[in-house]
């Protein structure tokens, strides 16, 4: 079955790769010794890493932007906006944003940059880490519509990191309902953690939810699992596994962006 993946990856089950921007202005951890230059240096040599090692996209996120907020700043997404501008044209795979966690910002930045897709947490209230965490899933597609930006796919997390769904429905129910009422353009599924196994047994049912709506793995795939993980989901994002020693807060490793594709392109070889 063709879907949208079709027409923007030139892959079945298509990896994502994530590229994890360091600390930006306004966030606890920013380096202001070193400047952005320091941030644009380090992203510019993760993407030349990344795309070396044959992953089949990119993603653009502020994961260092560490204790996130579930409405930005106005400086977040400008300075993203800044870094993806300067590195555009060394771009050579489909690439999109996730601005943590901030729909509408997300999606103003891919209309900004040209990002195919956005992920974020469209739906549902949870129990976070962050406080109380709500979203209004109408208002960000009326917002997406207004801008211009229909075609900016979005991927709904729908089992958020370090969160928990307050409302008493199993997952089966909160994915089918997602694809009914909300008209996601895909669906992933998380473990608790950047890095962290997701599920196989939540994957799967999700898959089947889900219906026709691809189904993305979002945190956890290794080498040694990718087949095993795109054997049920139609895409693999992937971040901490890139790293170096596979630890998050590290540069990416270009021997293990080069060790998981080797492993991707196997099992997706003995496809049909």
């Amino acid at each position: 079955m063709t879907t949208w993946l079709d027409d923007i990856f030139a892959v079945k089950k298509p990896v994502i790769a994530m590229l994890h921007l360091s600390a930006l202005p306004g966030d606890p951890g920013y380096d202001h010794e070193g400047g952005l230059d320091a941030v644009i240096s380090r992203a510019h040599q993760e993407l030349h890493d990344l795309q070396a090692g044959g992953v089949d996209g990119v993603m653009f996120s502020n994961e260092f932007s560490l204790p996130y907020l579930t409405q930005t700043e106005p400086i977040t997404a400008i300075t993203m906006a800044r870094i993806i501008g300067e590195l555009r044209s060394e771009i050579t795979v489909p690439f999109g944003v996730n601005v943590l966690w901030d729909a509408r910002a997300s999606i103003d930045l891919a209309m900004a940059t040209g990002a195919r897709w956005v992920r974020e947490i469209f739906t549902g209230v949870y129990a976070s880490d962050f406080g109380l965490w709500n979203t209004n899933v109408g208002d960000v597609a009326r917002h997406r519509a207004r801008i211009g930006a229909a075609d900016v796919k979005l991927l709904f997390n729908i089992v958020p990191e370090s969160a928990t769904y307050l409302a008493e429905r199993d997952l089966e129910s909160i994915a089918k309902t997602t694809v009914f009422a909300t008209l996601p353009d895909a669906l992933c599924v998380s473990g608790a953690t950047a890095g962290a196994p997701t599920d196989t047994q939540a994957l799967s049912i999700v898959k089947q939810a889900a219906g026709t709506v691809p189904v993305f793995v979002n945190t956890g795939v290794r080498a040694e699992n990718v087949g095993d993980q795109l054997s049920i989901a139609d895409g693999a994002v992937v971040g901490t596994y890139f790293k170096r020693d596979g630890r998050f807060e590290n540069a990416v490793d270009p021997a293990r962006v080069v060790t998981l594709m080797t492993a991707a392109r196997a099992f997706r070889a003995t496809l049909s």
